[in-house]
């Protein structure tokens, strides 16, 4: 039997509701079991559903999106085919409240593959597209008509065959309704677009201090960091990074924060919003902490003991990092899912 898999993306309202995700899934859990959410949406397996619900994949879609508008007011955009690569490339290329249905058929898949940029498929970043297209590469078709072994002389054993699946429309993935580990996220939506970069590193600085605070309170560590950077023509670009060790410290949450930031290499960007996010939560008490030579990690993170006491008794605007002291308020973290206070960010 061909596989059909629905990729969804979700434009929720600005004051969505914090359990509007869960709700979601019991939605879409009304099709199908095996559903596995996505940050921004969802991918679900259709494939044993259309029987019991007497509607082809597209019939279902219809449905599945009909029926988040008109319950939760979410608007979504949804691909379909055979595999969850295929369906994710079809749902990117698709317009909120449309749908683009793929055959399961080896024509079908090369007539919408064979003309896309080789940039969108899966694991090809900036480096190996710049790579590729040194080598006349610009196509999924260029690179699916180049043997396997020459891909892998071009960019390694691993990559070279895992592009050379992928360009064929091949895919091994499989909808994992397990559900995702437990996450905290905070925003911020600067007043007006933001220009300076100084004022992107003291969101991120606040923001880090934020999720520290709460880690800390829940008894939580992160062993990831995810930063997402929104700009003023409404594009957004999201970087993710581990953490060199599992933590709940502000310090080691800011360092990596930082690091994120100045990977994507921005330049007079206009800045419309900020989140951060801390990835994959565990106990605290499975934390390790590795040994280090640099003393002066020691203070800060002896002192956030002190200022999460103070904090519990008089507020969190009491202490805050000394770098978020440029006006008569320090920036406060906006937060999101999880049922905890949402916050305006001031100065």
């Amino acid at each position: 039997m061909n596989r059909s898999i629905l990729r969804l993306s979700f434009d929720p309202p600005p004051d969505a509701d914090p359990e509007l995700p869960e709700r979601l899934r019991h939605l879409l859990e009304d099709f199908t079991p095996r559903v596995q959410m996505l940050e921004d949406g969802a991918l679900l397996d259709l494939t044993g559903a259309m029987r019991w619900w007497q509607r082809d994949a597209r019939g279902i879609t219809e449905l599945v999106q009909l029926r988040a508008l008109a319950h939760f007011g979410v608007r979504s955009a949804a691909g379909v085919a055979g595999t969850p690569m295929l369906a994710t490339m079809a749902c990117a290329l698709t317009p909120l409240g449309r749908r683009t249905v793929i055959d399961d058929s080896p024509e079908a898949i090369a007539a919408f593959l064979r003309p896309r940029p080789v940039r969108e498929l899966p694991g090809v970043g900036t480096k190996t597209a710049a790579t590729l297209a040194e080598y006349g590469l610009h196509t999924v078709g260029d690179v699916a008509d180049v043997p396997q072994h020459t891909l892998q002389r071009l960019l390694g054993a691993r990559a070279g065959r895992a592009l050379h699946e992928h360009a064929h429309g091949h895919d091994t993935q499989v909808v994992d309704p397990t559900p995702a580990p437990a996450s905290l996220s905070t925003e911020h939506r600067f007043a007006r677009d933001e220009l300076d970069p100084a004022a992107h590193r003291r969101t991120l600085l606040a923001l880090a201090d934020d999720l520290g605070a709460r880690l800390r309170a829940s008894g939580q560590i992160a062993t990831g960091v995810t930063c997402t950077i929104r700009y003023a023509d409404g594009s957004a670009t999201r970087r993710s990074r581990t953490l060199p060790e599992a933590t709940q410290h502000t310090l080691l949450l800011a360092r990596t924060a930082y690091a994120v930031y100045d990977s994507l290499g921005l330049q007079r960007a206009r800045v419309r919003s900020i989140a951060l996010r801390a990835d994959a939560l565990r106990p605290a008490a499975r934390a390790t902490r590795q040994l280090t030579l640099d003393a002066g990690d020691d203070k800060p993170l002896a002192l956030e003991a002190v200022a999460d006491r103070a904090r519990t008794r008089y507020g969190h605007q009491v202490i805050y990092p000394a770098a978020l002291a440029v006006s008569s308020r320090p920036l406060a973290a906006r937060r999101d899912r999880g049922g905890h206070p949402r916050e305006g960010l001031g100065r």
